[in-house]
């Protein structure tokens, strides 16, 4: 087998990255070419530049790696737009192209690096301060080695995306689509995690149980979207009662789920109880007042919310929701006692 090819194999097969796979076939295409410099390029057209991603510089010409130039002053445009690859005379060719000044660029070839889903890439590229005659076949080599990267960045391109798209997919699964919160799933995960953390560390964990009083005589009066807006400007109330650390989700419905880590839970006194009641009150004081929505404000009168600090040495955390959910309904009914009590009184 040709060396060429047998170097190119190898450096196509192992290559894990974009570098991994040029800085080989730019010393090959050195080698080819004869030119002293060789380097790939990648164009922000955009932005209008080209920014020159790896370089190998042989003898006295420089490029630098990093270099961004305006992209309609360099080389690479005008030999696109021209349909011409090589020159051996830079200067008479393209003599108003002040990168190709700066540099000393006499002798020139380039090929466009393209991909199957976003066109032009960038290029691949050789030069010499003198004037040199392309070897045959270089430009073929170059052509090839052209190719070659563009599949490579195809593949890149591919993966980002297959890894964007997981990565979305895995956030819906999360996520509760009308607030943004996390959802029972990611309640269930980060509850068994602090459970077992808390377990470690010696501490209880805080658990609130929140349901939005009256949430359907909203809906009923002003129809779902307005309940949609309550439920989302509810939502960003809850956050502010938030610690460092905790986590608010959203059930569904007109639940809500507040956690977080609490006291030890062999404190003196009453510390888990007191801090489990803390957290109930302030998110009460939330949840309660004047809500400004797009089409209407509603002057709400509260959430019942039971809160419990749950020992993570016997409570698992199906059994911390149970007992924060009793807690709540406790809360509700003695909600409606008062209510009643204070319409007879009215």
């Amino acid at each position: 087998m040709d060396p060429l090819l047998l170097q190119l194999s190898d450096s196509v097969s192992s290559a894990r990255t974009l570098e991994d796979l040029t800085r080989p076939m730019l010393e090959m295409l050195e080698a080819v070419s004869g030119l002293e410099s060789t380097y790939l390029t990648m164009i922000d057209l955009d932005k209008g530049l080209q920014h020159v991603l790896y370089a190998r510089n042989a003898r006295q010409m420089q490029i630098p790696e990093g270099l961004s130039v305006p992209w309609d002053d360099t080389l690479c445009k005008r030999a696109l737009d021209e349909g011409r690859s090589y020159t051996g005379n830079v200067a008479e060719c393209w003599g108003d192209s002040d990168a190709a000044r700066d540099l000393g660029i006499q002798t020139y070839v380039s090929m466009p690096v393209r991909t199957d889903s976003s066109g032009l890439y960038g290029t691949l590229c050789a030069a010499s301060a003198a004037q040199v005659s392309l070897p045959p076949n270089a430009e073929n080599v170059l052509g090839l080695f052209a190719k070659l990267i563009g599949q490579h960045v195809e593949r890149e391109l591919l993966f980002a995306r297959l890894t964007q798209a997981n990565s979305e997919l895995a956030s819906h699964a999360a996520t509760d689509m009308l607030t943004g919160l996390p959802n029972r799933r990611s309640l269930d995960e980060a509850l068994d995690r602090l459970l077992a953390q808390s377990q470690r560390n010696g501490t209880c964990v805080l658990v609130a149980f929140i349901d939005l009083d009256g949430f359907k005589q909203i809906n009923d009066a002003h129809g779902h979207e307005v309940g949609d807006e309550f439920l989302l400007a509810m939502a960003t109330r809850l956050k502010t009662t938030l610690r460092a650390g905790d986590m608010l989700a959203r059930l569904g419905g007109d639940e809500f789920v507040v956690i977080g880590a609490g006291p030890a839970c062999d404190a003196a006194g009453d510390a888990p109880a007191a801090a489990a009641e803390a957290l109930a009150q302030r998110i009460m004081a939330a949840a309660v007042g004047k809500f400004q929505l797009p089409a209407l404000v509603i002057d709400y009168g509260g959430a019942s919310v039971g809160a419990v600090a749950a020992d993570p040495r016997v409570t698992s955390a199906r059994d911390a929701l149970r007992q924060a959910d009793a807690a709540m309904y406790d809360m509700k009914r003695a909600r409606r006692a008062l209510s009643r009590e204070r319409n007879l009184h009215a």
